[in-house]
């Protein structure tokens, strides 16, 4: 029982940072496309394609990604992309998520013919009718691969910068880093930059600070995707928290992918006990079969964050978006004035 009710958590104002659109799919509607597209899915209901798609003690972070080619069978065509995006969306509106970041690789959703434009294109139009309809910010991250060549990379990286001004606010690295450095990939991180793209980077979650290292100082990461190992490197921690480089923490993938032993065991805490920008997020709703709500609801209850402190992280969450400031402002003020007004025992929007 956890000693924040978690209604109030739902309704504590909050921006997601850290979420990958095709780790984010919901069980329905992945039926609902393989149907119409006729895809197999490895289980035959909603349940069960659920539980199936939920990792469980993956023994490696590569061993959590395999799931993904199930999710990504039937993300080949324009109309299930936008159906995804915004049903994203409307299920982060439901969680009490004001803005959302959702994170994909476009280059993996070209199987079909689609172009990786497109794709994007596909992608903002979901998330602005969620906008329309429910309010909720959304924008997009597009994302490089680790194990992908440079070439690709870059190219990502100029898909990210020509979309600018349909959604796109952000560029980023993921996949599995043992093996594969982030500075193979730095001179797309340097073009994404130099186009005043602002960036963040998976790192310290499949591999050990030397990682979190090259997205710092190589790829000079505006933010920290997990960077859960950062606690290996006090000179790179002392360094990561004076200048406030955001740490997109997300407990229940971290567990799954072992990066940390447990819930209690994570550094969610001693980070942001250490003055740390730490902001809290889902990274995969389907196959952590998380909420943001859990996230914060596992960080009260394991790590015995109390309200005001799990306040304090949600707007880091508004101040660290990719958003222009003057936005950025609008929606901490707005955040604060809810956060009080839960404080008080009033309705929180």
């Amino acid at each position: 029982m956890t000693a924040i009710d978690r209604e109030t958590l739902r309704q504590l104002p909050k921006a997601e940072l850290h979420c990958h659109l095709d780790g984010s799919v919901r069980p329905q509607t992945l039926l609902d496309l393989a149907a119409e597209y006729g895809v197999e899915m490895p289980r035959p209901d909603a349940a069960s394609l659920g539980e199936f798609m939920t990792v469980r003690n993956a023994q490696s972070l590569e061993d959590y990604l395999a799931r993904f080619e199930v999710t990504l069978s039937v993300m080949q065509r324009a109309e299930a992309l936008e159906r995804i995006a915004f049903e994203l969306a409307e299920d982060a509106h439901r969680d009490g998520v004001w803005y959302i970041e959702t994170r994909f690789s476009p280059i993996l959703n070209v199987r079909g013919g689609l172009s990786t434009h497109d794709a994007v294109y596909a992608v903002t139009r979901g998330l602005e009718r969620a906008e329309r309809q429910y309010g909720v910010i959304a924008r997009v991250i597009i994302c490089a691969l680790r194990d992908l060549a440079p070439d690709v990379s870059m190219e990502l990286a100029r898909l990210a910068v020509a979309s600018r001004h349909f959604g796109v606010v952000g560029f980023d690295l993921a996949g599995g880093e043992r093996g594969h450095p982030a500075s193979r990939h730095a001179r797309a991180f340097e073009y994404a930059r130099t186009h005043d793209m602002a960036c963040t980077c998976h790192a310290g979650e499949g591999d050990g600070a030397q990682s979190i290292r090259e997205a710092v100082h190589t790829c000079c990461a505006n933010r920290i995707g997990h960077g859960t190992r950062l606690f290996e490197d006090q000179a790179l921690l002392d360094y990561v928290n004076d200048r406030r480089i955001a740490v997109e923490m997300c407990l229940t993938s971290n567990v799954q992918t072992s990066a940390a032993p447990s819930y209690g065991g994570h550094p969610l805490r001693e980070y942001y006990e250490a003055g740390l920008n730490v902001v809290l997020s889902t990274d995969n709703r389907l196959m952590s079969a998380t909420t943001l709500t859990d996230e914060y609801v596992h960080a009260a209850d394991h790590l015995a964050l109390p309200f005001a402190d799990l306040a304090r992280i949600a707007i880091n969450g508004f101040e660290s978006a990719f958003l222009p400031w003057q936005q950025r402002l609008d929606l901490i003020a707005r955040a604060r004035k809810a956060i009080a007004q839960l404080q008080s025992g009033e309705d929180g929007r």
